[in-house]
């Protein structure tokens, strides 16, 4: 009897052990490409499909070249088609903070940023947003972007940015067409 309740148990805790393992199971799909329009679409097809943002990364690959890589991520649990993206690619400031601003007015938030040689727009800063489409209220988030050669400034400018209420979310150091090699920040709150 005592063995039959243990090995019941030990039973028990196996299955148990068995489903929780498999439900922590995640998926990832890497997607990389020397086109930022192919990277959004990409983006959003993978959304479709149940994955969300997890990272990004510009930069030479071994057989690709230049490219963007985007990895994105799906658990079991995930919603297929829950989240959309943009993906902005430019080596001007002043278009950068417009794009920006557009997207966070229509409720998408930042989540990544990096450098990237274009085939076509030389080094651009590229910086991927992301849309919960299931959030009936969407924050709206006013951003700011920082771009400076020195970081002296870059420290001033960011606590003039948090003393009105701007927090911190993503930096780039890089020899851009925006201005040479300069430390770019982006930061945001959320919208009045």
């Amino acid at each position: 009897m005592i063995l039959s309740s243990r090995l019941a148990i030990s039973g028990l805790v196996f299955f148990v052990a068995s489903v929780a393992a498999s439900a922590q199971t995640i998926e990832y799909r890497v997607l990389a490409t020397n086109k930022t329009s192919t990277s959004q679409k990409e983006m959003n097809e993978a959304s479709e499909a149940g994955f969300q943002f997890g990272g990004v990364m510009g930069g030479e690959t071994s057989f690709g070249g230049s490219e963007v890589v985007t990895i994105m991520y799906r658990k079991p649990s995930s919603e297929k088609g829950r989240f959309a993206y943009k993906l902005l690619a430019t080596s001007k400031t002043s278009t950068m903070q417009k794009e920006l601003q557009e997207a966070g007015d229509e409720g998408f938030e930042y989540k990544g940023q990096t450098v990237y040689k274009s085939t076509f727009g030389g080094k651009e800063v590229v910086t991927i947003l992301e849309l919960d489409r299931t959030l009936k209220n969407r924050p709206r988030y006013e951003y700011r972007l920082l771009a400076t050669k020195k970081t002296s400034t870059m420290q001033k400018e960011l606590q003039e940015a948090g003393a009105e209420g701007f927090e911190f979310v993503g930096v780039t150091v890089a020899d851009t067409a925006m201005g040479g090699t300069e430390v770019v920040s982006i930061l945001r709150r959320v919208g009045k």
